[in-house]
């Protein structure tokens, strides 16, 4: 966890060649030299885990996992090529219960994943460095203190007493991966005497409009002539203590970072000149970010740079269960495809791990903000603990400092539901919260980053801390409890830190290579379907309900009859439920102002929780959100015997010129009535427009008067710019079932820019087209299309695609069992 900016100019060698590890017997090898030479020894990854070593071996399947808590393990290197002398051992990450030893003598002992340690030491020269993880297996029988409450949803409780990641001991959602070993780099730092140290950086959006940064430094350098550039300004650095100096600059005409779907995300590049010699200090950003708590008090959201922001998005898991990566490199597919998205918010949530700086960077270039909580979550975590305490203090200090230049951090929270968890359990009131998540933590980041908002714990605020119309929920009324739709509206959300968890199908060639079994009947594909520990239903229960709600269809007899049916209809539902519920809470009118779906990537292949699979590929959901999260976007909201509604949103910055048409369709092709109007969307703005205003008289558009058979079965609006169609959206009085129709769908691929690009039409409204073109993924998928229009998706060609030859694959469209050839 520790950041780039620990020091500068010092000489850094990476410790990641000539690893080995081997196994023991808890407390058998009290030293290496104990380790028996017929020890059986395998090549190890550093940074990485024993799970990852194990399985290049071979040793280990992550579809079957062993626990890895019941053994020791031992990695040990000997240090051919760091010269003799004086020298640092930086240990960024050691999972968990981990001694440290330098030629058969222990040079330190931690008891934290998330805390890194400086360790000086004098050389000799083919040093022997040996590190063992103790089996903590062992020590989590113990419980220790007598907790008020006890959660049933992780495994041991024993866990509480111990600063690890719960990823891997949460039955029933996540596979029992357990984190151990030298998870973060392991780094040789020779120091000199010019070195600088303890770099600290501060920029501040003052109300002004200026900029303003502040970056202090430590070096035992002799009268060092420093200077800090930033934004085409140099300021020379002062001295202000012993060997600590300091230097400040103001940019009156800075440029505001902004998450992505309301501006340009603007970086600055800081250099350090000292002595004559460049040192990158990597990048900042100036925005200023409050929580708005909205006319009565009650609410939650988040104004950034002084504008109301609708936060939408997903709840981070990891790059990969096994490895723990925290590389660019791990990072990037998964936040592009998050930003591609129109996601402009990812949490960390409080059961995970804390990511590296890498992760913030990119999230400061994409323009993602970062809801990150500390991590504890539902636990009754030791309260008068010294060591415990101690232990928090070092790992919320060290995070904030690795990101302390990082613009997209936007919310830190203490936790995730420890409050809900003594509140579900009937505890009174002062039982929720406690010392750890009320004073330790807000105390350290309103003295470090004073910048972001603290919020106690995820969810709170309401008479119950899962109250929805109050602070931040945990809303799952659609979704898990399996609430009408409409309930979406009824529950009055101010913000959800969680929402909207389901069994998301993935596309059938991901199913294909990596879970090639019989759906929902197979125990293989059983185990990686969700479910909440200890209850009798998983979340595709959940998921078919809403099959049933929405295509008024029978789940059991499909998957009887029609398997490949019922797939497409179980990748089709979840995405209109979200489309369907993001439109509640983006509509003019709502009291929500942001929403993160749970979550954003499966751990293993299967119908998870995640918009992305585990390979990366995206989910037929994922195609929906890319349309709900549209910045400049147009709704349909049911408003009963009030009519349909229409939505225009445009949060961009500048005016846009639109048309909006709405048309409403007989049996899926003739027009019933519509209508058009012209308009110019200000900035930041969301209009409401009754439906009628368009068509100029009374037309029953949701069905509601019942005055004779219906008159259509789907209405269609359209929000066109010069360039092209901006947004669409759809409304289904009868249901959707009422609007299969075996449309006719024509294709054709045409080269534009260097890049493919399909048009296709169709002569009847056809819903959820599907494309399936091999080596290329697709802009847009899962999608409706109505007749009399050309919809143009590009297509993104993937490594295995031939340069010059032209895509072709099939398109498939719910209710119709016709496929039409690329």
């Amino acid at each position: 966890m520790r950041g780039r900016l620990a020091s500068v100019g010092a000489e850094e060698a990476p410790l990641t060649e000539g690893w080995n590890l081997v196994l023991t017997e808890p407390g058998a090898c009290a030293t290496p030299r104990d380790i028996p030479p017929s020890s059986q020894f395998i090549a190890a990854p550093v940074p990485g885990t024993v799970a990852e070593a194990l399985e290049r071996a071979g040793l280990f399947d992550r579809e079957n996992p062993e626990s890895l808590e019941t053994k020791d393990a031992w990695y040990v290197c000997r240090l051919f090529d760091a010269e003799p002398g004086d020298a640092i051992l930086r240990f960024d990450g050691l999972a968990t219960l981990c001694h440290v030893f330098l030629n058969g003598q222990e040079i330190l002992s931690s008891e934290s994943m998330f805390t890194a340690h400086e360790i000086p030491v004098t050389l000799a020269g083919g040093d022997d460095l040996a590190l063992c993880f103790r089996a903590l297996g062992p020590h989590l029988a113990d419980s220790g203190a007598r907790a008020r409450w006890r959660p049933q949803m992780i495994t041991p409780q024993g866990l509480k007493n111990f600063r690890t990641t719960l990823l891997g001991h949460m039955p029933g959602w996540c596979p029992e991966i357990h984190a151990v070993g030298p998870w973060r780099p392991i780094t040789l730092v020779r120091r000199n005497a010019v070195s600088i140290d303890n770099v600290s950086i501060r920029a501040v959006l003052e109300e002004s409009g200026i900029g303003r940064l502040s970056v202090s430094l430590h070096t035992d350098a002799e009268d060092p002539v420093m200077l800090l550039r930033c934004g085409g300004v140099e300021q020379g650095f002062e001295k202000v203590g012993d060997n600590h100096y300091s230097a400040i600059i103001k940019l009156p005409e800075v440029q505001r970072w902004w998450p992505h779907t309301h501006g340009t995300p603007h970086l600055y590049e800081l250099t350090l000149v000292s002595d004559g010699v460049e040192y990158p200090l990597g990048k900042t950003g100036f925005r200023c970010i409050e929580i708005d708590r909205g006319a009565d008090g009650e609410g939650f959201g988040l104004l950034v740079n002084g504008e109301p922001v609708f936060c939408r998005g997903a709840v981070w898991t990891t790059a990969d269960i096994v490895r723990l990566p925290g590389t660019r490199a791990d990072y990037e597919p998964f936040l592009r495809l998050a930003a591609d998205a129109g996601m402009n918010m990812i949490r960390i949530g409080g059961t995970m791990t804390y990511e590296t700086p890498e992760f913030f960077e990119l999230c400061d270039e994409l323009g993602i903000l970062v809801w990150q909580d500390f991590m504890f979550a539902n636990f009754d975590y030791p309260r008068n603990d010294k060591a415990f305490t101690s232990h928090v203090h070092a790992e919320v200090e060290q995070f904030l400092h690795s990101v302390q230049a990082c613009p997209s951090l936007a919310v830190l929270c203490g936790g995730s539901e420890i409050y809900q968890q003594a509140a579900m359990l009937g505890l009174p009131r002062e039982f929720w919260n406690g010392p750890l998540t009320e004073d330790v933590i807000p105390a350290i980041a309103g003295r470090m980053r004073p910048d972001v908002p603290y919020v106690p714990n995820s969810p709170c605020g309401g008479p119950m801390p899962f109250s929805p119309n109050a602070g931040v929920t945990h809303y799952y009324g659609v979704g898990a409890y399996m609430r009408p739709l409409e309930d979406a509206r009824r529950a009055d959300i101010r913000f959800a830190a969680e929402s909207l968890a389901f069994a998301h199908v993935p596309q059938q060639k991901t199913l294909q290579r990596h879970l090639d079994v019989p759906a929902v009947h197979s125990p293989l594909w059983k185990a990686r379907v969700p479910r909440d520990r200890g209850a009798s239903w998983d979340f595709e229960d959940v998921r078919d309900f809403y099959l049933k709600e929405l295509y008024d269809a029978d789940p059991a007899a499909l998957r009887r009859e029609n398997s490949e049916g019922y797939l497409d209809l179980s990748r089709a539902v979840t995405g209109e439920v979200l489309t369907e519920t993001f439109a509640e809470w983006r509509r003019k009118a709502s009291s929500c102002n942001g929403a993160l779906v749970w979550t954003l990537q499966d751990l293993l292949p299967g119908a998870g929780w995640g918009v992305i699979d585990s390979t990366g590929e995206p989910k037929p959901v994922w195609y929906a959100m890319r349309r709900a999260f549209r910045p400049v976007q147009v709704l349909l909201t049911d408003e009963g015997t009030n009519g349909l509604d229409i939505h225009v949103i445009n949060e961009t910055r500048g005016t846009l010129e639109v048309e909006l048409e709405v048309v409403c369709l007989r049996d899926g092709k003739q027009r019933a009535v519509g209508g058009s109007r012209a308009m110019n969307l200000a900035p930041r703005s969301n209009e409401r427009i009754p439906a009628t205003d368009l068509f100029g008289a009374f037309f029953d558009t949701t069905y509601a008067f019942r005055f004779g058979p219906p008159s259509h079965d789907v209405t269609v609006a359209r929000l066109r710019s010069a360039d092209g169609l901006l947004a669409d959206a759809f409304h289904f009085p009868l249901g959707r079932s009422k609007a299969f129709h075996d449309a006719t769908v024509e294709a054709r691929a045409v080269v534009e820019g260097g890049h493919w690009i399909l048009e296709l039409q169709a002569d009847h409204f056809a819903q959820s087209v599907h494309l399936d073109v091999p080596h290329y993924r697709a802009a847009d998928d899962w999608f409706h299309l109505a007749p009399g229009m050309v919809k143009r998706v590009r297509l993104h060609a993937l490594a295995s695609a031939t340069d010059g030859e032209a895509p072709s694959g099939e398109i498939r469209t719910l209710g119709s069992s016709r496929i039409f050839a690329i």
